[in-house]
């Protein structure tokens, strides 16, 4: 084998190569496992000859690694021709607030232009303060395993821990009321749980905003007032409220709130919005406020339901699912 023809050979091939592609080729053909040269290099049997392949081998080496650098900085040339580094770059998408997050505020904000605190606590609650505070009866089915999720004990099983997913923000007033005196004028907004399907007008975790206010001399004329204001701030001018006779243990009258709503889909009607009433006495008692000196009124409502009418959202499961489209229409970046 003449040494010195293989290596001119191989170094025309490289100079010849013009892409990474056929390089990597020809190198695969005169410096790989199976090339000449390095059959030669395993069979070798003296000392002179090893010497002399060795030195052919570095020799092309030097070449390969000169010819791929070349072509390298051949490619970055023209990648610079291409690019113009003054135009600006591509925008990056914000985050935005979940809709459900915009509304929470947005109450939030009505409530304290009014004068009123906001105030959570825990999501699992006693089963004394999500019921029995509030006057619900133990046979009361709020307190069914169709409508509670309880929290299981390792000793007496499901419902012995005496804890449960809180059904309705209600506990919040209710500890509100045990470690303050009156005046009270506070907004609960929050989580709550119940066991239902998740379908598209019911999710076993939704959100509630309830209020509160206890105070002496409040009537029900201060409710409507309130409910009306709230009303108007969320749904324009022309809103208006209207209550409907009804039943809840934790207030007594009681009502249900219907919304007047001018911009809802299929034309202006009444849509029922939430429950709400003056504070039952026993409930006073029960939290340790004197219902002789105080009075007092409650409301909740669902936020996913003021959102659904609010925007015209059809499908509770949009608003739960994380699709991304679903946030960006409502526009509120972070």
């Amino acid at each position: 084998m003449d040494w010195d023809t293989y290596a001119d050979n191989a170094l025309k091939s490289f100079a010849e190569a013009t892409t990474a592609g056929e390089l990597a080729e020809a190198h695969t053909a005169w410096l790989g496992r199976r090339s000449e040269l390095k059959v030669g290099l395993r069979n070798v049997r003296d000392r002179e000859t090893g010497m002399a392949l060795n030195a052919v081998r570095e020799r092309l080496e030097e070449a390969f690694a000169a010819r791929e650098a070349e072509l390298e900085r051949a490619v970055l040339a023209q990648l610079d021709e291409q690019l113009d580094v003054t135009l600006p770059g591509l925008p990056l998408r914000r985050g935005r607030l979940h809709p459900l997050t915009q509304i929470r505020r947005e109450v939030e904000d009505i409530f304290l232009g009014l004068g009123y605190e906001i105030v959570d606590s825990r999501e699992v609650e006693t089963v004394w303060h999500n019921f029995d505070a509030l006057n619900i009866a133990p046979d009361h089915p709020a307190r069914t395993m169709m409508d509670t999720f309880y929290v299981a004990s390792a000793r007496a099983g499901t419902g012995g821990s005496g804890l449960v997913l809180r059904t309705h923000t209600s506990p919040v007033q209710a500890r509100t009321m045990l470690t303050r005196k009156p005046p009270i004028y506070v907004v609960c907004p929050g989580r709550v749980y119940r066991t239902d399907e998740l379908d598209a007008t019911h999710t076993p975790v939704f959100h509630q905003v309830e209020g509160l206010v206890v105070d002496k001399g409040i009537t029900m004329a201060h409710l409507k007032g309130t409910l009306d204001h709230f009303a108007r701030a969320m749904f324009g001018p022309e809103a208006a409220t209207r209550l409907r006779p009804s039943y809840f243990p934790f207030t007594e009258p009681s009502a249900e709130l219907d919304l007047w709503f001018p911009q809802a889909r299929g034309g202006a009607r009444w849509i029922e919005w939430g429950g709400c009433g003056m504070v039952n006495p026993r409930v006073l008692r029960s939290c340790g406020v004197d219902p002789d000196l105080y009075s007092g009124f409650a409301f909740g409502m669902g936020i996913e339901r003021t959102l659904m009418f609010r925007h015209g959202v059809t499908d509770m499961r949009d608003m739960v699912e994380g699709d991304v489209r679903f946030t960006r229409a409502f526009g509120m970046e972070v």
